[in-house]
């Protein structure tokens, strides 16, 4: 199985909402709309995994100079600062037939590079508490708990600083 990594195209849109929505609770997922104005104000730091031309995960995510995320960044892609120090994740999804392949971490790892080349300073993220140990694998380390209400669940901020 070949694994081709991308940048998005607006083309890609259908199938990243309906990628979300296979992913995420409902009341987490972001919107269609929400992912268009995504992909118009930074699509260098939205990257697809496909298979066979078909769209299996994606990672985004804005750059701000913060360094822990915020509920309105997930709603307001004017607060993206294009020449900020840290790129942020709002999403690591990857459809559930392809999980524990690699998949997740082979984009996780292109961000880090794409942040990285780009001179920012680190990547964060906000994770269940269930996945912190994943990120620590890449070597994000643990803020705390998150002042995130996203979803009304429970996140922890995570940081990997270059």
């Amino acid at each position: 199985m070949e694994i081709k990594i991308r940048q998005v195209s607006i083309d890609d849109l259908n199938e990243i909402a309906e990628v979300e929505r296979i992913c995420f609770p409902k009341a987490e997922a972001a919107a269609k709309e929400s992912f268009k104005q995504r992909i118009e104000t930074f699509p260098e730091s939205f990257l697809v995994a496909e298979v066979n031309d078909k769209i299996i995960g994606f990672v985004n995510g804005c750059i701000i100079n913060e360094t822990v995320i915020c509920d309105e960044l997930f709603e307001d892609s004017k607060l993206h600062v294009p020449n900020g120090h840290y790129q942020t994740i709002f999403g690591l999804d990857v459809i559930p037939e392809y999980r524990n392949q690699g998949i997740a971490a082979k984009l996780m790892n292109h961000m880090i590079e794409t942040a990285r080349s780009s001179g920012r300073k680190g990547v964060i993220l906000t994770c269940k508490e269930r996945l912190i140990h994943y990120y620590m694998k890449f070597g994000y380390k643990n803020k705390g708990v998150s002042k995130s209400v996203h979803g009304g669940a429970k996140w922890y901020d995570m940081i990997l600083e270059f």
